[in-house]
């Protein structure tokens, strides 16, 4: 629908990124990789809200010897995000890490990038280059009077050809900023000197209500010009909701199908039911639910279903009672204090 550019494929484990490939969501644990309960007790909830790749710090030797008992105890694949020591990367590679997130220029000499290449050709573990607003060399930064789109992609580009001058090519690339417009200038540059896979996501983008609609903004102008293989939403809160929104973003321009999908409308005059409390506790309810089907909430018969007969299943709000339709056509008539239970109950028979 969007005319995605093409890219080579690269497999974190039996997750494939990029190529003809879904666009992927992945998330980062916020917990001290070290203690691996917690780790593998947030990984497990992150997989239960549909995380495809999840990554975790590793700043230290206790994190890298975590990852083997981690990578033990979890269905989806593992990204060491190491920074300035190689000694960590290939601690992680022996680890049996399924990726490493790594600066190739910030971790020592042409020597110790080799032994990472090397390491990781051998077990067939990608590299992502990130190269975001925050991390980019001086001397860019003076060349370019800034973090701009095109010093990002410079000092991405170093990275790779680090990798790629030890014939290392399983390569995947972010480019983040705090600024889309930067953002997706930098993809759009980099997209025309490289095949390689993209992470996506806008990086320090603030809190869940301000850094969800800032990352769908930015995320979604990506996607729809066909840029991204895999999507990080870069959230200050819970790394479930990251993954949450990461799906509904991909839900919202029909890329991935997953869950259920809820369509409401955004009440008026005509509204004689509490539909606000009614949306929030059906939207909580269908949280639960693993079904691919659209479930309207309707204020009224005007936007009910004739509006909303392509939803699968749905309600509409009358005077202290409400309608419940299955595409399109009414099928039942209930009071209003009974109406999310005998909603559920249709949706259940689905």
């Amino acid at each position: 629908m969007y005319n995605r550019r093409k890219t080579r494929l690269v497999n974190f484990a039996e997750q494939p990124v990029g190529g003809d490939s879904p666009v992927s969501v992945q998330s980062m644990c916020n917990t001290k990789t070290e203690n691996v309960e917690a780790t593998v007790d947030q990984i497990k909830k992150l997989e239960a809200v549909g995380c495809e790749i999840i990554r975790v710090a590793v700043p230290d030797k206790k994190a890298a010897q975590a990852l083997k008992k981690i990578k033990e105890k979890i269905n989806i694949p593992l990204v060491a995000d190491i920074h300035f020591d190689y000694q960590l990367a290939l601690m992680a590679v022996e680890n049996g890490v399924d990726a490493l997130r790594i600066n190739p220029g910030n971790i020592g000499s042409d020597q110790r990038v080799k032994e990472v290449a090397l390491a990781c050709k051998e077990k067939q573990i990608p590299i992502r280059v990130g190269s975001n607003s925050g991390s980019i060399e001086k001397e860019l930064l003076q060349k370019y009077g800034g973090p701009t789109a095109e010093a990002m992609v410079e000092s991405a580009l170093r990275n790779v050809k680090i990798l790629e001058e030890n014939d290392f090519k399983d390569i995947v690339i972010s480019l983040k900023s705090s600024h889309i417009p930067t953002t997706i200038e930098a993809y759009r540059l980099m997209a025309e000197k490289v095949d390689y896979p993209f992470h996506i996501g806008i990086t320090e983008s603030g809190t869940p209500w301000r850094g969800t609609i800032k990352s769908a903004a930015g995320i979604a102008a990506l996607l729809t010009q066909g840029y991204g293989d895999t999507l990080r939403v870069s959230l200050t809160g819970d790394p479930v909701e990251e993954v949450r929104v990461g799906w509904q973003i991909l839900k919202s321009l029909e890329l991935r199908k997953k869950g259920v999908e809820i369509i409401s409308c955004p009440t008026c005059g005509r509204t004689n039911i509490d539909l606000i409390a009614l949306a929030e506790k059906v939207e909580k309810e269908l949280m639960k639910i693993d079904k691919e089907i659209t479930v309207a909430v309707m204020g009224c018969a005007v936007n009910g279903p004739g509006e909303a007969k392509e939803a699968d299943i749905g309600v509409a709000g009358g005077i202290e009672e409400g309608l419940i339709f299955k595409e399109g056509k009414i099928i039942k008539k209930v009071k209003e204090d009974q109406l999310l239970e005998e909603l559920m109950k249709e949706i259940n028979k689905l």
